[in-house]
């Protein structure tokens, strides 16, 4: 029961906070008697973990994160080898669903029969290759691959339509991508003949499309199709010949080379391309899994139902398997709750990564109780334990981690906080109009600088130079406060923000205290057009399934707790919200949506 309460708890405060940037990493912790400094929590099991701050040393809101290790100068290649020369019979992956279970050894050897079958197809280093796939097995040779070979992989949403993935592939220059026929109601072959007309007339590594003019190789993981290359042909066509090549290959790879293009999830536009390097995500893995006590215990289990095609799942995932030793287990290609707390169970998982709306799905389903978890509460004697759970911030364009908390913090640290700053990174809270460093405590835009700023946006000079300044702060969009020991708390996005008559109003404040209302499922706040004040605040409200409830009845729960002007004036009771492809909120859409139910705005003239 105290999992699923602390689970529940900790997934409602924080949902919709850090603007789909909130990433959780979960662990135990046993209670001990020993004092502590106030800022820490008198909880300790003897395990190394980055000590937090335990002297207000700021005067101002800008820290830069100290560390006693410095930066790794390896690539993600070099990364995976030095692991299986240490341990070369742990198991490295093992995907439940599909019943694959591969050591490091075994990963290794998989992973460079990929990269000299890539190799073989005429692709060179610098190319891109886009990975269009759920989670599986073949996701993480790629990955890996690519990495060996010099390739560029970009990570393509296995949700995503014609339209979506033609604008990827397109803006990336892919030469090649690799994908399955069919997932779910998924059909990616008949997509890509859509894009490519006359496919199955070409030969494989030959197509030619006027929509996807770089495009010549498509690579299908579950069938033989007419045009297209089978990933086992691509392994089979890694002769010692260009595994002789991937060798010499080596020397040309340079830990600054970029080596991933993720794309945004475009919540107000197209997706953008963050092209990371080989030293953006590696030191991430490496200081986020420090941080949290990887590196002091690499025989945790980390069970990743997040996917892959995620910067959290391909670098808090995978690629910390592969520079921590830990054993990284997919429950299922697909999201499933279920699965997720088998796999916890069946595989006696130690760490768990997620989301809160994954959190709240698990914690919902109606056999919760029946599962086993003690191994992710902890590895020893039950004495008195209690469950933690470790946020870390940070976004697509930091490689992703920028801030994260330590497991000794406090209840109120880990309930009102990001963490403090990860090591050799920079982190400032400026004035928004201004730019100048903003008093401790004091709302504004957080920005970041350190190895973690992406390379930038792939293709797209200006709006890297409008997003990075001249100095190398990258602007999150986010705002926040930090107080003097570094401790991050974010207060919400700029562009979210409402001004109601001159105040200036954050969402996630009102959404906060509406969570914590017994009959409140979920909610998001957004600004709504008034004629008099400039905005009014309207709460979107799902509720919780069989129950009822009125405007009047929130009104009254908020009256007390929340200035009179921040109390919603609207509220809509919804059954969903409008997502990206990556699950993140539209705001902007559910904007407008409410403006239409609410009579405030007129609905656009089809398209003709």
């Amino acid at each position: 029961m105290l999992l699923k309460t602390a689970l529940r708890a900790q997934a409602l405060r924080s949902s919709g906070v850090f603007s789909g940037s909130l990433k959780v990493l979960q662990r135990p912790w046993i209670r001990t008697r020993t004092p502590t400094h106030p800022g820490l929590c008198a909880a300790s099991r003897g395990i190394h973990v980055d000590s937090p701050p335990i002297i207000p040393t700021l005067t101002t809101s800008y820290a830069h994160g100290t560390s006693t290790s410095s930066l790794r100068n390896t690539t993600v290649g070099d990364s995976l080898l030095q692991t299986v020369e240490r341990w070369p019979d742990r198991e490295a992956v093992i995907f439940v669903g599909d019943g694959v279970r591969k050591t490091f050894a075994q990963l290794q050897q998989d992973v460079d029969q990929v990269a000299a079958g890539l190799l073989a197809l005429g692709l060179q280093k610098g190319d891109r290759l886009g990975m269009w796939a759920p989670n599986i097995y073949e996701w993480v040779l790629v990955q890996f691959a690519t990495a060996r070979a010099g390739i560029i992989m970009v990570t393509v949403n296995p949700a995503y339509q014609v339209q979506e993935v033609e604008h990827i592939l397109r803006a990336s220059g892919c030469k090649a991508v690799v994908c399955r026929a069919q997932f779910k109601t998924q059909n990616y072959s008949d997509m890509l003949r859509e894009l490519c007309p006359g496919i199955e007339l070409s030969s494989p590594g030959d197509t030619r499309s006027v929509r996807l003019p770089d495009l010549r190789s498509v690579i299908l993981l579950d069938s033989r199709q007419q045009g297209m290359f089978h990933f086992e042909d691509v392994m089979q066509a890694g002769s010692s010949t260009f595994m002789q090549l991937l060798q010499d290959l080596q020397k040309k790879i340079s830990f600054d080379d970029p080596i991933n293009i993720q794309f945004t999830s475009g919540t107000t536009g197209l997706p953008k391309g963050a092209t990371l390097s080989h030293h953006n995500i590696v030191n991430n893995a490496y200081f986020v899994g420090k941080r949290v006590g990887f590196s002091w215990n690499p025989l945790n289990r980390i069970c990743v139902p997040v996917p892959l095609y995620h910067c959290f799942g391909c670098v808090g995932g995978a690629l910390c398997m592969a520079v921590h030793g830990v054993t990284a287990v997919f429950p299922s290609a697909g999201y499933d709750g279920k699965a997720n707390l088998a796999a916890l169970e069946s595989e006696r998982c130690t760490f768990i990564y997620g989301t809160p709306t994954m959190y709240i799905d698990m914690i919902n389903q109606p056999d919760f109780a029946k599962y086993d978890l003690s191994s992710v509460q902890s590895g020893e004697k039950q004495i008195d334990i209690l469950l933690f759970i470790n946020i870390v911030y940070g976004t697509t364009e930091n490689s992703p981690g920028t801030f994260c908390q330590s497991p000794t913090d406090n209840m109120e640290r880990k309930s009102e906080t990001v963490g403090f700053v990860l090591d050799h990174v920079e982190a400032k809270v400026v004035d928004p109009t201004t730019g100048q460093v903003v008093p401790l405590g004091t709302t504004g835009e957080l920005q970041i600088r350190g190895y973690c700023v992406m390379l930038g946006y792939w293709g797209d000079e200006a709006k890297t130079r409008e997003t990075i300044t001249e100095s190398g702060w990258y602007k999150t969009g986010d705002l926040a406060t930090m107080d003097a020991f570094s401790y991050c708390r974010i207060v919400g996005r700029i562009k979210d923000m409402i001004i109601r008559g001159g105040e200036n109003i954050y969402p996630t404040e009102i959404e906060q205290l509406l969570q914590t209302h017994p009959k409140i499922k979920e909610v998001q706040v957004v600004g709504v057009q008034d004629t008099r004040l400039g905005e009014e605040v309207c709460a979107c409200i799902r509720l919780v399934d069989g129950e009822q409830c009125t405007a009047e009845e929130i009104k009254a729960f908020c009256k007390g707790q929340i200035s009179h002007f921040k109390i919603p004036r609207y509220f809509l009771f919804v059954t969903s919200y409008p997502m990206t492809g990556t699950g993140k909120i539209q705001k902007v859409k559910l904007r407008e949506e409410a403006e239409l139910r609410l009579g405030l705005r007129q609905p656009r003239e089809p398209e003709l």
